[in-house]
């Protein structure tokens, strides 16, 4: 009878077979990029359109991930998710490109690929998304470390700790499994497993929409300070544009494919000039203030001639029906609205 060895207690099991995450790439340094990029080259989107079969769910959007961190708000099926999976190499654009570092990922060589992979890194809504189930926590770390750094079992151990400590956990956690750490407690080992390969841009998608308030903010303190001690640049997708104006200094609205408000994170939260960015600031719920007011009609389909927002907008006038706004520079930012200097001033009416 075979008598099967116990569990490390460091977590660090044999590495599994299991299929791995973006980033887990073999053989080349992390950060190191593309040929022309270098390790803080940009993360950009040059007029994608992304499409599931002949349904267009993004359409010629154009973005730049650049330092200060970039926020990208919508509701669910806005395309903020779809354009995340585009920028990070797992779904190719009908028409556009994504570059990073001056490369376009469709025309790099497997090595630039794979150097890619270790520079940006995602974090998802759920922290299981990124951790195998059967693995122990240590071990889902080890395996993006084993697959980018050449360091023996030893170093990896040490190096796991260090990062579960520079997320905020205890390392004796390495040798939990998923189900038996808290969400918040998920969500750090997740952090810490992009982390493990060193990489320069976080693409964060809903980080904190499946943990519950508290834990939201002390997930918010620990990206604050991973950012200012590790010089990381933030890709962030949510609903919330508090949020966005906590981590990023630039933001971008989606509605229905496209891109309707783009500009300085603040500004847009404290002088919207879509009404769109408009609904979705008035949605977010505040202590003692008044309930909060859906973004419009939100029974209504986006309109396929005309503005896409005019069946839920309350500004609509019939120009809104028949052409469809160009996005145009208003006060500071670029804006998809016939009627944005109104919005601005608070004093449109139909």
């Amino acid at each position: 009878m075979t008598r099967s060895n116990p569990p490390d207690p460091s977590g660090l099991d044999e590495p599994s077979p299991s299929a791995r995450t973006p980033g887990a790439g073999p053989g080349v340094r992390p950060g190191a990029s593309p040929d022309s990029g270098g390790p803080g080259g940009r993360l950009c989107a040059e007029a994608v359109t992304l499409a599931y079969g002949r349904t267009t769910v993004v359409h010629e959007v154009g973005l730049t991930v650049e330092e200060g961190g970039v926020g990208l708000v919508g509701e669910s099926g806005s395309g903020k998710t779809t354009l995340a999976r585009a920028l990070l190499g797992l779904l190719a654009p009908r028409s556009g490109r994504i570059t990073y570092g001056g490369r376009d990922l469709a025309a790099m060589r497997r090595g630039e690929r794979a150097g890619f992979r270790g520079a940006v890194q995602p974090v998802f809504q759920d922290g299981s998304d990124a951790l195998d189930p059967r693995m122990r926590l240590g071990s889902s770390i080890a395996e993006a470390l084993a697959a980018h750094h050449r360091l023996d079992r030893a170093a990896r151990r040490a190096r796991v700790a260090e990062l579960l400590t520079d997320v905020g956990l205890d390392p004796e956690l390495a040798a939990r499994r998923p189900h038996e750490v808290s969400g918040g407690q998920r969500q750090r080992a997740a952090i810490a497993r992009a982390l493990a390969v060193e990489p320069r841009v976080l693409v964060l998608d809903e980080p904190t929409s499946a943990l519950d308030v508290t834990v939201q903010a002390r997930v918010l303190d620990l990206l604050e300070d991973l950012r200012a001690g590790r010089g990381l640049t933030y890709l962030l997708i949510t609903h919330n544009l508090a949020v966005v104006d906590r981590l990023c200094r630039t933001c971008h609205v989606m509605f229905a494919g496209r891109v309707v408000e783009s500009g300085p994170a603040r500004e847009l939260l404290t002088r919207p000039a879509h009404p769109y960015t408009l609904a979705l600031r008035d949605a977010v719920p505040r202590i003692g203030g008044a309930p909060p007011r859906a973004a419009g009609r939100t029974d209504a389909v986006p309109a396929a001639e005309g503005c896409a927002f005019r069946l839920r907008c309350p500004l609509a006038v019939d120009r809104c029906r028949t052409q469809a706004p160009a996005p145009r520079p208003v006060q500071g930012r670029v804006v998809a609205c016939h009627r944005a200097e109104e919005v601005l001033a608070g004093a449109a009416r139909k």
